[in-house]
């Protein structure tokens, strides 16, 4: 495992960050502690989860259960914490309370407090606005994650899913209140979505050292070349979105610079999108989610895989946007 620097902060993660929302929904119990063994086994310490995972799965499972299983088997495996970057989120509806959800000062205290008993740990490495509250003032929230930090229950703050005037605004807030930073932003960012992410967060990130942790790098799926021109039937939940948004000509023309360029390298098609985000100006660790062990190596083997400068170009092309007749990376 190869590891990088969280922003600015001296705190390092692994490249590839292993994300949670399957535990409880399309992974049970002993497959996610074998999930999270064979993580660990390949030196992952970058562990991501929410307080609401996985409430939309209905009967399946509640809110709340991705976290409890992380906390299992952390504890079933008594497991050195300090060798795990754990973050988890909080914004998200838990109940349907007046107040069970949002991001006011008291609400964010109870839920860290909440999630901290589900994980079974004493502090949470990152805590992380899951979205934004827009109805509550940035300097509330922030206000609580000072005092969480006082009190050692948190380390560091992030963000995701913040438009990118609420993440500047963040920002400016704690620079004038002494209240913890931003120190990570987490947005859906992958080859065949780039430009939300690349239009303004992208350079606000970089300019102000940020770690950029995104999820659904590979497209919900479509980018691990399993949807062909031929066969777009894959069992998989979220099949139908992918099929809507991204099985198109220009969607199937980046399959096809992947797979050419994977086979250069002896590397899969996922594994070189994922290779595309080590490899760019802007990711420090792509988050991967796997429902087998099998899958989960096939990701593994994206670490240390970097593309030229050429192939960077092709792909960047593949996936053009322009602003201003130019394209952003110019």
């Amino acid at each position: 495992m190869e590891y990088r620097l969280l922003g600015r902060t001296g705190l390092r993660v692994s490249e590839l960050c292993f994300g949670t929302m399957q535990f409880g929904w399309t992974a049970d119990e002993p497959t996610t502690n074998a999930l999270l063994d064979h993580f660990v086994g390949a030196s992952g310490n970058f562990i991501d989860t929410a307080d609401i995972y996985t409430n939309w799965a209905g009967d399946v499972c509640a809110a709340g259960t991705s976290e409890r299983m992380i906390g299992d088997c952390m504890a079933s495996r008594s497991r050195d914490r300090s060798k795990l970057v754990l973050a988890t989120k909080v914004r998200g509806r838990m109940d349907n309370s007046p107040n069970g959800e949002g991001l006011s000062y008291a609400r964010v205290i109870q839920c860290c407090e909440d999630s901290l008993k589900r994980l079974k740990t004493d502090y949470i490495d990152l805590y992380q606005c899951h979205w934004a509250d827009l109805n509550t003032p940035i300097e509330e929230t922030l206000a609580a994650m000072h005092t969480l930090r006082q009190q050692g229950k948190i380390r560091y703050v992030g963000a995701s899913n913040f438009p990118a005037w609420r993440l500047m605004e963040a920002l400016w807030a704690s620079d004038k209140h002494g209240y913890p930073r931003f120190d990570s932003y987490q947005p859906e960012y992958s080859l065949v979505e780039r430009q939300l992410f690349e239009y303004e967060a992208g350079p606000l990130t970089k300019h102000h050292k940020l770690a950029v942790i995104p999820y659904s790098p590979l497209a919900g799926g479509f980018l691990t070349g399993k949807y062909t021109r031929q066969n777009q039937t894959v069992d998989s939940v979220r099949a139908g979105g992918i099929v809507s948004k991204y099985a198109n000509d220009r969607g199937f023309a980046v399959i096809d610079a992947l797979e050419e360029i994977a086979q250069q390298h002896g590397k899969s098609v996922s594994q070189t999108a994922l290779s595309w985000h080590l490899s760019g100006p802007f990711t420090t660790a792509p988050i991967i989610g796997a429902n087998t062990v099998e899958q989960l190596e096939e990701l593994l083997g994206a670490v240390g895989y970097r593309l030229s400068i050429d192939e960077m170009e092709r792909l960047n092309a593949a996936t053009s946007w322009v602003r201003n007749g130019r394209p952003i990376w110019d």
